[in-house]
């Protein structure tokens, strides 16, 4: 048995740190204190992957940074060596973190539909990342209709979309799949609105549960298959405080359940751990996937970066633990501010361009994100483990060549020993304090 540890400790300075552990002993039932027990046979849900999102600003920053360091913040991402992303969403047309607003289309008849707008510099970023990963895997997200679709006519503000462009709106939607297939990016899963229960400052719309499975169900599915479409539809798309009740509406109440492929969701007011699992149990048969996510809200602070980095990695361990599928995080790449953003609306990012745009920093959530990213393969599935104590977080992985990846974290300020056991053999080690590790063993 080989097992490898990466740690990440900032104040040791360890950054995916790789060490050999050098033996194991034989378990024996005398070994009954501190012990983590992995079950490589006992097997959960299959994971998808993990990614970030294309938005407008990201790939404006990618776009206007020197091309030397766009390429190596692209291999940082999409490399094997790096976050090894897998699974990235996009923005159908503009949302609050693009340079600008705009849709494709302005006419009612969308005779001018355009997908310019995308092709400055949103699509060759995409194609970029693409020629690093053959395999890369898109989920696409509408912020809003356009404004002379919706009762307030406005792309801002929420606002609803009118009865009357409720096919008009399936079919543009359509086309944008279309048009992402002619440039070569097909679209394997599509939300019904981002954060839909909102009404926000920049591009939003509203839609209620019933709204949402009648728009699905008699227009958005109806016009993908007219147009020979396959498309994985989600819906949601928003926080987990009210996702139980929220999706039991569309899903049954509402009667969408055979047209939904799952269920997405934000962190933004809380963990909610248990309605994930609750869905989980509910709904065994749909993808729950994390889309989004992001620390800072508008204001950058360095000594904050340990928190928030621990934020992601709590997450990722709750959500998966909970029955999730895939891991979303929000922008990839932001300029120093945290933009730019029409709205003002900024926020961190685990890369971040330097002041000048000449280099860029990777923020501890990067690394944090890595000790998952890196190891948990599309296609390995959750399996089981005991802890002795709640002080560590922790979460297991099967991955389809049977190698096993084991995540462990210390949110506490003191070390915690521990005896990791696996089948007939254990090791001892110690889980420095504020440190995560990652083990593979093969």
């Amino acid at each position: 048995m080989k097992i490898s540890k990466f740690e990440t400790n900032l104040k040791r300075g360890l950054y995916l740190h790789h060490t050999e552990v050098k033996s194991t002993k034989t378990y024996t039932d005398k070994i009954e204190n501190n012990v983590l027990n992995i079950y490589p046979e006992i097997k959960y849900q299959d994971v998808l992957g993990f990614g970030g999102a294309f938005t407008g600003s990201t790939c404006y920053c990618l776009d206007n940074a020197p091309e030397a360091v766009s390429n190596n913040i692209l291999d940082d991402y999409f490399n094997e060596n790096g976050l090894n992303y897998s699974l990235c969403r996009l923005t159908i047309a503009s949302s609050d973190f693009s340079p600008k607003s705009y849709s494709y289309s302005n006419k009612k008849d969308l005779s001018d539909f355009s997908i310019f707008e995308d092709t400055q510099y949103f699509i060759p970023t995409i194609k970029k990342a693409q020629s690093r990963n053959k395999n890369l895997k898109f989920l696409a997200t509408p912020w809003s209709p356009p404004a002379f679709m919706k009762d307030n006519n406005s792309l801002y503000h929420g606002g609803k979309l009118k009865k009357e462009f409720k096919k008009t709106w399936a079919e543009y939607l359509a086309k944008y799949v279309m048009e992402y297939q002619k440039q070569g990016i097909t679209i394997d899963y599509m939300t019904i609105q981002n954060e839909p229960n909102a009404s926000q400052l920049w591009e939003s719309c509203n839609f209620a549960a019933e709204e949402e499975a009648i728009f699905l169900k008699d227009y958005l599915f109806p016009t993908f298959m007219d147009n020979n479409l396959f498309v994985n539809f989600l819906i949601w798309d928003h926080n987990k405080d009210n996702i139980v009740n929220r999706s039991t509406e569309t899903l049954i109440k509402y009667g969408a359940l055979e047209h939904v492929a799952g269920i997405a969701f934000h962190w933004y007011t809380g963990t909610h751990f248990e309605n994930i699992e609750i869905l989980h149990d509910l709904f065994p048969n749909k993808l729950l996937i994390h889309t989004e996510g992001c620390t800072g809200y508008s204001n950058f602070k360095p000594e904050d970066e340990l928190f928030n980095a621990q934020m992601y990695a709590s997450e990722i361990i709750g959500d998966f633990n909970s029955g999730t599928n895939a891991f979303i995080d929000w922008n990839m790449v932001l300029d120093y501010k945290g933009g730019p953003n029409h709205k003002h609306n900024n926020c961190n990012s685990p890369i971040m361009l330097t002041k000048d745009n000449t280099d860029y920093i990777k923020t501890p959530a990067f690394y944090y994100i890595a000790q998952f990213s890196r190891f948990i393969k599309p296609g390995a599935h959750r399996i089981g483990f005991s802890r002795f104590t709640e002080r560590i977080n922790m979460t297991a992985f099967r991955n389809t060549d049977d190698s096993m990846v084991v995540v462990l974290l210390n949110k506490n300020n003191y070390n915690i020993e521990y005896n990791f056991c696996i089948k007939n053999q254990y090791f001892h080690d110690n889980l420095d304090a504020n440190s995560i590790v990652t083990f593979v063993i093969k």
